[in-house]
């Protein structure tokens, strides 16, 4: 049963902490190219696909937050059956463990939720969409014109999200500095996951 809640334990890290990691690495420099001003012409597309990627990358971290609860469920139940609940080493990894949460949950995920919401406010989507469907009911009905049309909507979308932003480079390079926090803190729990120092367990 030990070994099977050790798997468990571990392959939930993988599955649920990787993902939030990678994911909350990438998200400030996402945000910062999203900041940027939108390119004119066919290349507007551009601006709209890095404000997607910016939603995509906070969804995974929202998601794989969630998911990552199970990591500590199944760390207690392990630590139970070896019977190493008041080692040194996993009080510390606990304390470090809530650290990350509380890190993730109250100064990672908010910033990243204002950012999504300052680059793209609700409605910029359906306001995007009426763009296109007006520019290209004026450019026409064939197919030339059609793809005239959406490149327009495209475009005058992409004007409506840069309009409404609201945060800064600055509110990205802080939330990188948390991010940068809550992966060291994970670091450490791995290390002393791997070293238990002091543990009689014989590992």
């Amino acid at each position: 049963m030990t070994k099977f809640l050790l798997a468990v334990h571990v392959l939930a890290a993988i599955v649920a902490v990787g993902p939030v990691t990678v994911a909350a690495s990438m998200f400030p420099p996402a945000a910062r190219r999203a900041l940027d001003p939108p390119p004119d012409g066919p290349r507007a597309a551009d601006a709209v696909a890095r404000v997607a990627t910016v939603g995509l990358l906070h969804r995974i971290c929202r998601v794989y937050a969630v998911v990552g609860v199970v990591v500590p469920v199944f760390g207690f139940a392990t630590a139970k059956n070896m019977g190493v609940l008041g080692d040194a080493w996993l009080i510390a990894s606990i304390v470090l463990t809530a650290l990350a949460a509380a890190v993730l949950v109250v100064l990672v995920l908010p910033r990243q939720e204002a950012v999504v919401r300052g680059l793209l406010p609700e409605g910029a989507g359906d306001a995007g969409a009426a763009a296109a469907a007006a520019a290209a009911a004026a450019a026409g009905d064939g197919p030339a014109a059609g793809a005239t049309g959406v490149t327009a909507g495209v475009a005058a979308a992409a004007a409506t999200v840069r309009g409404a932003v609201t945060v800064t480079r600055r509110d990205t390079v802080r939330l990188a500095m948390f991010t940068g926090v809550f992966n060291l803190l994970w670091a450490a729990v791995t290390v002393l996951m791997i070293v238990r120092p002091g543990s009689t367990t014989g590992a």
